[in-house]
């Protein structure tokens, strides 16, 4: 699985999105999803994608604005999907930092020979020695946004993997509460936060009421702290 592409699928419409999720696994790609590009967000906090394949047309954020503000930061290829198949839309999507851009409808076939294409095109990085954090027994990857024991992974929820991914990029200093909560999806209920640590800490913790990996820093939140 180490060498299967990671595609980010990010779209508003919970059955295309699903379909996508599916049919992509089916096909040889680790797939994540995102209903939003706040959710997009978390997610690439996250974890490592080889791949965005992006709804244009989303509510609060569109994707040609999300893309834009990834471009400044990353590299990572995008194919666009949109209903509007004007020259002129597919334009701005591509002066917006896409690589490609796909009509709505599509053909599931046309869009995996599309990816198959981008990620032909696409630099490949350097290599480079494995980023992981020692927690005890286990072991964080930070590339693939992973929690493992040996050669075993570790089931998390997708809530409890994007707050573990949040707290590793920051191992060794607090986070907010309200920092997490917002960058959860939690922003109306900060405490939610709390029961998502509690959960977490059964799967890392040899004694979750004494934790020594996710801890809570008294005033200030909570922190990872390995090995």
């Amino acid at each position: 699985m180490e060498d299967m592409p990671h595609i980010l699928v990010v779209d508003d419409d919970t059955r295309l999105r699903q379909l996508l999720r599916k049919y992509l696994a089916d096909n040889g790609y680790l797939v994540s999803v995102a209903a939003d590009a706040a959710e997009a967000r978390v997610r690439l906090a996250a974890m490592a994608a080889d791949l965005i394949v992006l709804d244009v047309m989303m509510p609060d954020e569109d994707g040609l604005s999300l893309t834009r503000d990834l471009r400044r930061t990353s590299a990572v290829p995008i194919l666009l999907l949109t209903a509007m198949g004007e020259v002129d839309d597919r334009i701005r999507g591509l002066e917006s930092g896409a690589d490609d851009y796909l009509s709505k409808p599509f053909e599931p076939r046309e869009l995996l020979l599309r990816i198959a294409s981008i990620l032909r095109r696409a630099p490949k990085p350097e290599a480079e020695p494995a980023r992981a954090l020692s927690l005890g027994p286990l072991a964080w990857d930070l590339g693939r946004a992973e929690l493992r024991r040996g050669d075993e992974a570790v089931h998390l929820t997708t809530a409890e993997r994007d707050l573990l991914g949040i707290l590793a990029a920051a191992a060794g200093q607090a986070v907010s509460r309200d920092e997490l909560a917002a960058r959860t999806g939690n922003a109306a209920n900060p405490r939610a936060v709390d029961v998502q640590v509690t959960r977490l800490r059964k799967k890392l913790e040899d004694d979750p009421r004494m934790p020594r990996y996710l801890q809570t820093v008294r005033g200030q939140g909570y922190m990872l702290r390995p090995d």
